[in-house]
């Protein structure tokens, strides 16, 4: 629910279907160097146990990376950058002797600006009510692209994050849920042990390559505290999102107790606290800066 680490999450995915990524522990610049150049720049860093967005960044070059180790306060991973044009969070779940199925799509539009020939990049977002509400206007970026006057037409990606907390917005994408991409999932669901409630966050070059299980990688996959993030489409019904959450978890308490008999145990009341507690902990040393 809250707390895994994503290193641990990655090894039992099959290496196919993810980007390079290295975990790093907190402030080694050598060892981050060493596997930066490996992996190659661009490159995404990101806590090693994280939520929202915090300390996720597109790294360009050593000198970027040396701040980031510098000011990181816990383990990280550095990961390939993937550059597929679609972003999709494909929520999937699946019952003892059942065939599993998608119940979730979403397609995230990144913060992004269209030039109109006159106004500057930082006059333009200055226009965007949710760039103003949710992105750094002093981030090393826009300081160096803030000035430009892109031409009329002009897309000009501002954050390639896809996070609601970066600017990101949510669409509902569940109508490309057909039996092909149902197919798909239950075959790559069934190569991960252990798996059966979460969404994949994922980048692919289209639909028709992820049903075939190609051309697309896993940038993160998360178990029981994910959402449906079809659910925050603009303008989309409060009530509908809280029957689709109240149902997403009602499954999930299912599939707990079909664990259970499986023969893994349940936490102790006590056990959860001490696990919670050390989570807060880990909060407030993440999102202190």
């Amino acid at each position: 629910m809250f707390g895994e680490k994503k290193s641990d999450i990655f090894q039992i995915i099959p290496d196919e279907y993810i980007p390079k990524t290295i975990l790093i522990s907190k402030g080694d610049l050598e060892r981050a160097a060493f596997e930066a150049e490996t992996i190659g720049f661009p490159l995404i860093v990101k806590p090693d146990i994280g939520e929202r967005g915090a300390w996720v960044d597109t790294i360009e070059d050593q000198n970027q990376l040396a701040k980031y180790v510098e000011k990181c306060p816990v383990n990280f991973l550095i990961q390939e950058l993937v550059d597929y044009p679609i972003e999709l969070g494909v929520f999937f779940v699946k019952r003892k002797d059942e065939a599993g199925r998608i119940t979730s799509i979403v397609i995230k539009e990144f913060l992004h600006v269209i030039g109109d020939g006159n106004q500057t990049v930082i006059e333009l977002l200055e226009q965007n009510d949710r760039a103003m509400m949710t992105y750094d206007l002093d981030h090393d970026y826009i300081r160096i692209i803030g000035s430009n006057i892109p031409e009329k037409g002009e897309v000009v990606l501002i954050e390639p994050i896809g996070n609601h907390s970066r600017g990101t917005k949510f669409l509902d994408d569940c109508h490309q849920i057909d039996e092909e991409l149902n197919s798909a999932f239950q075959n790559l669901a069934d190569q991960i042990p252990g798996f059966y409630f979460g969404r994949f966050d994922l980048r692919c070059k289209s639909y028709e390559d992820l049903k075939k299980l190609r051309e697309f990688k896993i940038l993160e996959l998360n178990g029981a505290g994910s959402e449906p993030g079809h659910i925050y489409q603009p303008g989309y019904s409060l009530w509908n999102a809280y029957k689709s959450i109240f149902w997403h978890l009602s499954l999930l308490s299912d599939i707990s107790g079909e664990n259970k008999k499986r023969g893994h145990s349940y936490w102790s009341f006590k056990q959860g606290f001490k696990m919670w507690k050390t989570h807060q902990r880990y909060n407030r040393l993440l999102y202190r800066t």
